[in-house]
């Protein structure tokens, strides 16, 4: 055993192994030796305002890199980080959490040490419930299995994990890693295979209108390539829903448009309800991609298939993987004509903003010029709210290009999840839709940002308090919030450099602060877009209708 190798060194090699090239999270004694390995190590560190945020960091990255972590110190930072993994793990994000922890000797002994909360296993107890696998490091002699163990969970099941890494072990002498990490790959039951195709042939081939509903889990399992090579091969139209957009491209002839039930276009509804053969591949029937479960769908036409299993009418079958089910019906499947393959109505372009003079901006004019405004070198990420509402409405042309948390929808999350993605995508510009009660929670990762050379568009839409609340219930004083003067906000945090703020008001303002963006790639770009009389998005209208219909 080399002691001047240690389990510190075993993980970080293992993450850069994995492509893991940046760190996300904040310091603290307890992992203080671990992240003096991680400052000496190929690794880039990148500390945080806080711990929520570098958790909101690494979701980010993890969504475009395949996995990320963060580092937190104990007790402390590890409760501070949990709401941002609660939410990597209902999305199913890849994210590896390592948490400095107080020394073995101390843990031996019960000490009553700074951060610990009632007992030793606690912390670990909890982050279980929100994570694949979790563990402690308890020695050098153990350490490799576990932590390729623990890894190979992570990817394998597209979902958070949790190791604890008391002091003394971050500096304990292991072995180097003997191979590259191996998981055991998954493998579809032979027969349930054959069977669920064989009956998604039959359906298929006596149909008149199929379709392909394209989910989330195609987006986690890296399947958006295999599923476009299934649509264009068969000749088969395809939806997504608002969790899966920008999966596969939006201007491609047989893309019918986003699916959410109720708040569907008409024709696109209608091309979705009335197929008589839809294949949804690892779609969640949750209640913001559904319309609050608007949908009205003939369950006998609707092959259901998932991470693990697929559903025909009353048939399961169990232990078939998502993509082995796509491969097959690449093959098996015959190729329909191009009268049966293409949608109702062509998906259309976004339409030429043109700017009023001294017109006072209104939500859907912002959401009109930003459709115009963006490309295929800029990501979206919309903020749980009216700018996720909004969104299905944006035209994102190129995969990987949009970015939102429907299912967990933690408003906050895309300030600082625009910081993992930027440097995710260093070739890309992350434009962020957030509201100005989002921004007040996670401000502080301006700062990274700036400090990271970073250069997001951030748009805040200042409609005045928490205007999602306002439109789902009838309204209080709790929803309202302190105004800021936003665009004051890069001076604050940087003193100007790097960075620039504009007030806009009309959309004359709002044209030339976007034209200024664009003329500056490399500084970020706060835009303050205040919206008169908390108007908001028919989206958002749409949602609130629905929900108070519920309520009854």
């Amino acid at each position: 055993m080399n002691s001047h190798y240690t389990v510190s060194n075993y993980i970080l090699d293992r993450l850069e192994e994995i492509r893991i090239k940046h760190l996300f999270g904040v310091p603290g004694d307890y992992v203080l030796d671990f992240l003096d390995h991680v400052i000496e190590s190929p690794i880039k560190w990148v500390g945080t305002c806080n711990e929520l945020n570098g958790g909101y960091a690494a979701d980010g990255y993890a969504r475009l890199n395949g996995a990320s972590a963060a580092v937190v110190t104990y007790g402390v930072g590890g409760l501070s980080i949990i709401n941002a993994v609660a939410g990597a793990y209902a999305e199913r994000v890849p994210m590896i959490v390592i948490c400095g922890a107080p020394p073995s000797k101390r843990r031996e002994s019960g000490a009553l040490v700074h951060h610990l909360v009632d007992n030793y296993q606690l912390q670990l107890e909890i982050f279980s419930k929100v994570t694949t696998d979790s563990a402690i490091l308890y020695s050098g002699k153990n350490a490799p299995e576990i932590i390729d163990r623990v890894l190979a969970n992570c990817l394998r099941n597209k979902l958070p994990v949790y190791l604890e890494l008391p002091a003394d072990t971050a500096l304990a002498p292991c072995l180097k890693p003997a191979d590259k990490l191996t998981m055991e790959t998954q493998k579809s039951d032979p027969i349930s295979l054959n069977e669920c195709v064989a009956e998604t042939v039959s359906i298929f081939n006596r149909s008149n209108s199929p379709l392909v509903l394209a989910g989330v889990e195609l987006m986690r399992h890296n399947l958006g390539a295999e599923t476009l090579k299934l649509i264009e091969t068969v000749e088969i139209p395809f939806a997504t829903m608002l969790s899966s957009k920008s999966l596969l491209p939006e201007l491609h002839p047989q893309f019918s448009g986003i699916y959410q039930g109720g708040w569907s276009k008409k024709h696109v509804r209608e091309q979705v309800e009335t197929s008589d053969c839809l294949i949804a591949l690892g779609v969640w029937m949750t209640d913001l991609d559904t319309g609050l479960f608007s949908v009205n769908l003939d369950e006998k036409h609707v092959i259901s298939a998932n991470a693990n299993e697929v559903r025909i009418g009353s048939h399961y079958y169990p232990n078939v993987q998502l993509q082995d089910f796509i491969q097959k019906l690449i093959i098996e499947l015959a190729q329909r004509t191009y009268l049966a393959s293409h949608p109702a109505h062509a998906f259309e372009k976004p339409k030429p903003f043109h700017a009023k003079p001294s017109k006072a901006l209104t939500a859907t004019r912002l959401y009109e010029c930003l459709d115009d405004f963006l490309n295929d070198d800029m990501i979206l990420l919309s903020e749980p709210g009216d700018a996720f509402c909004a969104s299905p409405e944006f035209h994102i042309d190129e995969a990987e290009n949009f970015i939102v948390q429907p299912y967990y929808a933690s408003i906050g999350y895309t300030t600082p999840a625009s910081l993992g993605v930027a440097l995710a995508r260093p070739e890309k510009r992350p434009v962020v839709l957030t509201g100005d009660g989002a921004l007040q929670m996670t401000v502080q990762e301006i700062s990274t940002l700036i400090r990271q050379k970073c250069s997001p568009i951030i748009v805040v839409i200042n409609n005045d308090g928490y205007l999602i609340e306002r439109v789902l219930h009838e309204d209080g004083p709790y929803n309202d919030i302190q105004m800021w003067n936003y665009s004051k906000l890069p001076d604050i945090f940087a003193d100007g450099k790097n960075s620039l703020g504009f007030r806009v008001e009309t959309e004359e303002d709002l044209v030339a602060a976007l034209n200024t963006a664009k003329q500056e790639p490399c500084k970020l770009i706060l835009i303050d877009a205040l919206i008169p009389g908390r108007d908001c998005s028919a989206g958002l209208w749409r949602l609130g209708d629905a929900f108070r219909n519920v309520k009854k």
